[in-house]
């Protein structure tokens, strides 16, 4: 796995959240701001049914209190957060440092110094006793670059005592895998008189598998290969994870975050194979297996200075996958297996330091930040492939053992403040310096000399009204084992090293319309668009073979969304509509046929809905999800992959809000049978049109049964 992902703008933002929800107590319509002010961002709640004025001191747009998302039963903040109307959780995607803020998500005003182990992970170890309020909050109208739109901050308070919440989700399936038993989590929380704290455990498991037939078919579509296929994958991360916090009477503010991880995974394919393509039958096995240990930490100290205040961050990640991929074939006549084995262990790495002095200038707030980090990705691989005597014996494969290093400074200036009443202004200047060296008798070093920097503007247009925009010009990361080369056994595919790699550059323009329907419920739509230079796609290398590399250009465009429809507002209480949504296209300039496409796999189309009904003066609730999306066909230079699933993803589940004080819920999942489909053509010279051959895959994974058991201590 990789420690400096690439989740790169151009892919939609990452929502935690599939919707906004509204229909929270007895009240239809939720309040929005008033003008009392407090110590934080927040001011109080007001169910009365009716929107007040805006408040310009602070940007708040709506206050709720755990009492709001009773009807819910709600166990962690993460539960009361999932339940905010005209908001969607933005999880982090891998941002470049520390310094953009890639979630809209604050607990007490401040932002977490983790990545993995940020924001939206602490909620989910906050229990519900220990929140005061939820702030909706214009992030223009903060001193946090890189915050725009809706942005949700987390008052907590400090009980003086010990709480905690605990999950365990067990899950069958009807087909394709054995049941999950191991997931589930402990968390814990506490609190003194200037400090407060959070622990966890868990256990993310995940099972997967699917079965079916694959048809192989030859240039003039004649069948020439059926395989009875099964597939099987587990997947277990076993971590603890914490935060500390304490103020200090003299407005001195340290906070820590902390997060060990193991990473199991076992997958693998079995395949019976028979047909003209080979006379003799064979029994094919695919095995994969990473075993993998991570830690993250991370801490910021804030105190006062010289008429501002300077806040000190630091952060730490560490990483090593040992990992192991091998495919074999065995021939029903006894001739001698054929196979491949590639193993490789991967250490990676990333260190920042930040600074940030925040004061008061101009007629608003200035945030000056320097920042400095270390990556480095160190692989070490090695290709095995059995000789006629089926015995494996070691293939040369030049790149796979390497290291890459970045190091990186940045230096921004940050400045908000309110233009209008209802209108804020925040915009930032910098630029980056990077140093990007590679090992290996191709090695390079390379610098580049970057500019940065955005305009947000957040619009109180009226009192059921709320516009942001941003224009930004990013730098995006780097994925390291980009620059390695590397081999795909299940499908024969492999990449070669390319030294030559940049830092992909976007133009990214954005807006957030918040729409408030009353007593029917919540909208929210965000159309882009986004002009990326340097783009990293597959290309092809001098001297053969291919590897991701840069394409001068790509933009993206379209519109994604959040709807809450109540029935309140039709005359019966209890039932809302949730969906999230996305309608998008992309286009790039094919690097072998110099024509447009769709980047390789961006996802066009998405919709992702519940209904649900709570029963009046009882605890059970009830309801119906459903998920369909479609994506791009993804691209190398010699073949075509098309995911095409059956439509919808559907389920149904019952819930109880109070057994023996416990939450539980059972959970179908796949009633329609929807089936994993792809199509993938390879191409002998993909230029002149010329097939090799055609793959028709069709699987089932059967119907997904999972008990949910929630409660608190």
């Amino acid at each position: 796995m990789n420690l400096t992902p690439v989740k790169c703008p151009l892919i939609r933002t990452t929502l935690l959240s599939g919707a906004a929800w509204l229909a929270l107590g007895a009240s239809p319509v939720f309040a929005q701001e008033q003008s009392e002010t407090s110590d934080t961002l927040a001011t109080d709640g007001n169910l009365s049914g009716e929107p007040e004025a805006a408040d310009a001191n602070n940007g708040t747009r709506a206050t709720f209190t755990p009492e709001d998302f009773a009807r819910f039963a709600p166990r962690s903040a993460g539960d009361m957060a999932r339940q905010v109307p005209g908001f969607s959780i933005r999880e982090g995607d891998g941002a470049r440092g520390l310094g953009a803020a890639d979630t809209n998500v604050l607990i007490n005003g401040r932002r977490i110094s983790g990545k993995s182990n940020g924001p939206v992970e602490a909620l989910g170890r906050i229990p519900v006793e220990e929140v005061v309020r939820l702030e909706l909050v214009d992030g223009a109208s903060l001193d946090i670059g890189g915050l725009t739109g809706q942005v949700l901050n987390v008052v907590t308070a400090r009980n003086g005592g010990v709480t905690g919440t605990f999950r365990y989700a067990p899950q069958i399936r009807t087909s394709g895998t054995p049941p999950r038993l191991l997931e589930g989590r402990v968390s814990l929380a506490g609190s003194g008189a200037k400090n407060e704290w959070t622990l966890s455990f868990e256990n993310d498991s995940t099972k997967r598998g699917d079965e079916g037939l694959e048809f192989v078919f030859d240039d003039a579509d004649n069948l020439i290969d059926t395989r009875d296929e099964q597939t099987n994958a587990s997947f277990n991360t076993i971590s603890l994870s914490g935060s500390y916090s304490r103020s200090a009477d003299n407005g001195n503010i340290f906070n820590f975050t902390g997060e060990v991880n193991g990473f199991i995974r076992r997958s693998g394919e079995t395949s019976e194979r028979s047909g003209s393509l080979d006379p003799v039958d064979r029994f094919r096995t695919l095995r994969n297996t990473e075993d993998e240990f991570n830690f993250e930490v991370g801490a910021d100290y804030e105190f006062p200075l010289i008429g501002g205040r300077l806040k000190l961050i630091g952060y730490h990640r560490y990483e090593d996958s040992p990992t192991t991929s091998s495919a074999i074939t065995e021939f029903a006549d006894g001739s001698p297996p054929e196979g491949t084995l590639f193993t490789s262990d991967a250490d990676e790495a990333e260190t920042i330091l930040r600074s940030e002095f925040n004061f008061g200038a101009v007629g608003g707030d200035i945030v000056l930040a320097v920042e400095g980090v270390k990556n480095f990705l160190d692989i070490n691989a090695s290709l095995e492939v059995r000789d006629d005597q089926g015995i494996l014996q070691p293939e040369v494969l030049t790149g796979a053992t390497d290291r890459v290093e970045e190091d990186r400074a940045e230096a921004t200036v940050t400045y908000s403040r309110p233009l209008a009443s209802n209108l804020q202004l925040q915009t930032s200047l910098g630029a980056e310096y990077s140093r990007i060296s590679q090992d290996g008798p191709t090695g390079l070093t390379r610098t580049f000399y970057r500019p940065k920097g955005f305009v947000a503007l957040d619009w109180k247009a009226s009192n059921t009204v709320n516009l942001s925009g941003r224009i930004e010009r990013q730098v995006g990361q780097l994925n390291f084992f980009d620059f390695i080369a590397s081999v795909d056994l299940d499908v024969d595919n492999a990449n070669v090293s390319n030294v030559d790699l940049v830092p992909p550059q976007f133009w990214r323009f954005e807006m957030e319309a918040n729409i408030g329907l009353g007593a029917l419920g919540t909208l929210a739509l965000r159309p882009f668009y986004e002009d990326a230079s340097d783009i990293v796609d597959l290309i092809p290398i001098d001297g053969g073979g291919q590897a991701s590399g840069n394409i001068p250009s790509a933009r993206t465009y379209g519109f994604e969304g959040d709807v809450t429809i109540l029935s309140d507002g039709f005359g019966w209480e209890g039932t809302r509509f949730d969906a999230e949504f996305r309608l998008a296209g992309s286009s790039v300039r094919d690097p072998l046929l110099d024509v447009s496409r769709d980047l390789s796999g961006f996802e066009t189309k998405l919709i992702d809905f519940e209904l649900r009904h709570d029963f009046a003066s009882s605890d059970w609730a009830t309801g119906v999800t459903a998920f369909w999306n479609d994506q791009a066909e993804s691209v190398r230079l010699d073949q075509i992959l098309d995911r095409r699933e059956t439509f919808g993803f559907a389920g149904y589940y019952v819930e109880n809000k109070d057994v023996e004080g416990l939450v539980v819920r059972l959970a179908i999942s796949n009633i329609l049978d929807r089936t994993n489909k792809v199509d993938r053509i390879v191409f002998l010279d993909r230029a002149a049109g010329v097939v090799d051959f055609r793959e028709d895959r069709d699987r089932t994974f059967g119907q997904i049964f999972t008990l949910e058991i929630e409660g608190t201590f």
